[in-house]
């Protein structure tokens, strides 16, 4: 018997003790009573009156106490078979929406070239070639002084279609002041800018943080005063005219020019002889549901290609669908748990909610689900077709009721028909599609479980206010009897002592008295 169900068993044969109990002390009381009231003693007020209130309460005590341990042991089954429901739900999220089922994996032959299929790529072989990368564009001003004031005026810098504007005044008017201020603002195109030194003085040099061809640097400058150099910083650049030709330079100044050391270009490629370019060296519209990753390493100077190769990701569904078998059988697991009808046990005694309909509504949903086929085209598939079975009779491992995965046969389901594989676990009316509905609806505020939880909560509320109500009465009842049983232990203590002077002055059974043996003088 599983332990949820041993709970409540055992708070019913401890309330029967209780009762037990209690009548023995009611009839203890009594005893007290007549020996008091023959005179051998006085009476215990206190156990006396403990015991007849101990009697009069122990029963309702016992049975709320009683009611309330069967109430918090149906709440941990509850919530015992809450958790297992959800962890099927979380646990078959990727095979609901089919996202399992939509994996793939790609790779290259060759190198300098990388490749991750999404889920709209198709399984297929792609002869791509690359004769270009994208890179960005780097200038680099001409030399001046270190700590040169440059002049003052204003410095517009665009990139890409964006710009700013720099007010250049006598307190950044250096190389590296400059620079500081077009990395510092809060409107940069998308420029960095550092100083390098080298043995003919201090350069200006600007990076455009994108690549691609469009991504030209231009720099403006107005309003100089004061030049030593400031207006020598203004440098057009212009793409080139084709996608293989390099970006050009127009310097403002033919004594201080600007030089290019990197060129603002697309890349280059074909893909199975079509040729395309990007702006970014991580292609993502050349082939569908594909990304590919360029590097230098993989331009061919000889025309060369290198074949990509895109398969669907097996393991991803394996994983999904092992996953999903194991947490079925949790839960099936669970069911014997917490609704235990003992069929692989001698006691044939139910569970603490083997008679809850909560229980045996998702059982037999869940069930049907996963009995029932989905259907692809004309025909129908069910779990059977690729490898999982349903466990008939209990074995020693695993209850009836449970699912048996043939990994083999998956594989080879998986392999030779995955289309037959996506249609059983396609997101609309798949069994992992299906069975979410229902686990959503179990799960929900106001759903089977959420609802039975309600139910066991309010009985629990209500036996606490019983208790409350008892424990009033039980202490009312104590100073009742307090006062009743203190008064009678006096009374009879006073009729006790009248009885031993009237048995002194008059005699009792073995004696004279006093009186008789004053006349017999």
């Amino acid at each position: 018997m599983s332990t949820i169900s041993s709970a409540a068993t055992t708070a019913a044969a401890t309330a029967a003790q209780t009762t037990a109990a209690a009548t023995a002390a009611e009839a203890a009381a009594a005893q007290s009573i007549i020996s008091g009231s023959t005179g051998n003693s006085s009476l215990d007020v206190s156990s006396l009156v403990t015991s007849l209130v101990n009697a009069k309460v122990a029963g309702q005590t016992a049975t709320l106490s009683a009611q309330q341990t069967s109430d918090n042991t149906k709440l941990s089954a509850i919530g015992a078979l809450q958790a297992a429901l959800s962890a099927l739900q979380a646990g078959i999220a990727s095979l609901s929406n089919g996202t399992a089922l939509d994996k793939f994996t790609a790779t290259a032959d060759g190198t300098g070239l990388t490749a991750t299929a999404g889920s709209a790529a198709a399984a297929g072989s792609y002869s791509v070639a690359v004769t270009q990368i994208a890179s960005a564009q780097t200038l680099s001003s001409a030399a001046f002084g270190a700590t040169t004031a440059l002049g003052t005026g204003t410095m517009s810098i665009s990139v890409g279609g964006k710009s700013m504007s720099l007010d250049i005044t006598s307190a950044n008017n250096t190389v590296s002041g400059i620079a500081s201020a077009i990395n510092a603002s809060a409107s940069n195109p998308g420029v960095t800018a550092t100083v390098v030194t080298g043995t003919d003085g201090a350069h200006l040099v600007l990076r455009s943080s994108a690549t691609g061809a469009s991504n030209t640097i231009n720099v403006s400058v107005s309003n100089v005063a004061s030049d030593a150099g400031l207006s020598s910083l203004g440098v057009t650049s212009t793409a080139g005219a084709t996608s293989s030709a390099k970006s050009t330079i127009v310097s403002a100044s033919t004594t201080n020019p600007w030089t290019q050391s990197a060129s603002a270009q697309d890349a280059m490629f074909t893909v199975d002889g079509t040729a395309g370019t990007s702006s970014s060296n991580s292609v993502t519209t050349a082939i569908q549901g594909m990304t590919l990753n360029l590097t230098a390493a993989a331009i061919s100077t000889t025309g060369g290609s290198q074949t990509v190769t895109v398969a669907q990701d097996t393991s991803s569904a394996t994983t999904a669908i092992s996953s999903f078998v194991t947490l079925y059988n949790t839960l099936v697991t669970t069911y014997g748990q917490v609704g235990n009808d003992n069929s692989q046990a001698a006691s044939k005694q139910g569970g603490v909610l083997s008679a809850d309909p909560m229980l045996n509504t998702i059982q037999n949903t869940l069930a049907g689900i996963i009995g029932s086929g989905v259907k692809n085209g004309s025909s129908t598939i069910s779990l059977g077709a690729i490898g999982i079975t349903l466990q008939g009779q209990a074995s020693a491992t695993q209850p009836a009721g449970s699912l048996v995965l043939d990994s083999t046969k998956l594989a080879a389901a998986l392999q030779s028909n995955p289309s037959g594989v996506s249609a059983l676990f396609n997101s609309t009316t798949g069994v992992a599609a299906q069975m979410t509905t229902s686990l959503n609806s179990f799960l929900s505020a106001g759903g089977l479980v959420s609802n039975s939880q309600s139910a066991v909560n309010a009985d629990l509320k209500s036996i606490t206010t019983q208790q409350a109500t008892l424990a009033t009465y039980t202490k009312q009842l104590t100073s009742q009897y307090q006062a009743q049983f203190t008064a009678l232990n006096t009374l009879m203590a006073t009729m006790n002592n009248n009885s031993q002077y009237l048995t002194q002055l008059f005699g009792g059974t073995n004696s004279a008295g006093a009186l008789a043996s004053a006349n017999n003088s």
